[in-house]
């Protein structure tokens, strides 16, 4: 790993990390697993779509990022994507895969290394918020493979995940407690990021 790493962490909420009472998330969780060296920046803001994300990705990071330094992104989104407002959907899954295109495309322009977590499960969105929100991730995944960028799924294991079911339904429906924040930060350290953040950028 680089000595001087990088890291902005772009998304919606659940980057924000609503919600936890410990006011640390799932970011500051894992951060909190990665050892020493690392400069983060939570740049999640609640109810953003991934045109919200494109749209003011990069006048946020690149102040954040410097050169000669091994600068890295973090996306996550695609859970307000698939809400339906009004009678549609807030961002249709193409527009969001294209919106995702777009970062990972612009990211590669800018030699900065990017991963994509999928989007968590909204409990209190209901069988076709998930069926929807589970189709995007697949596809999500779909794009990123083919672009060779890691992507770290987390939609269908924590829809059936005890602990972030329970807390998010006992919260706002969306957003769970400390526990869940705990279990989805595990899925990331557990879906490859200790090797994500050790590869050399080039």
């Amino acid at each position: 790993m680089n000595e001087d790493l990088r890291i902005c962490f772009i998304g919606d909420s659940f980057v924000q990390g609503i919600g936890d009472p410990e006011y640390r998330g799932w970011v500051g969780r894992v951060l909190a697993a990665s050892g020493p060296g690392i400069t983060a920046f939570n740049l999640g803001i609640r109810r953003n779509t991934s045109t919200d994300v494109l749209r003011r990705c990069w006048r946020e990071v690149e102040p954040r990022i410097l050169p000669d330094t091994d600068n890295r992104l973090v996306i996550s989104f695609g859970s307000n994507d698939a809400v339906v407002e009004d009678g549609n959907v807030r961002v249709d899954r193409a527009h969001c895969l294209d919106n995702l295109a777009e970062l990972l495309a612009e990211s590669r322009k800018r030699a900065i290394h990017p991963l994509v977590i999928g989007p968590p499960p909204v409990i209190d969105g209901g069988a076709e918020h998930l069926r929807r929100t589970v189709e995007l991730a697949d596809d999500m995944a779909e794009l990123c493979g083919s672009r060779e960028v890691p992507f770290i799924a987390t939609t269908r294991q924590l829809a059936e995940d005890p602990i972030w079911t329970r807390e998010a339904g006992a919260g706002d429906g969306a957003h769970p407690g400390s526990g869940g924040y705990q279990r989805l930060a595990e899925l990331i350290l557990d879906g490859g990021w200790h090797s994500w953040i050790a590869q050399p950028t080039a």
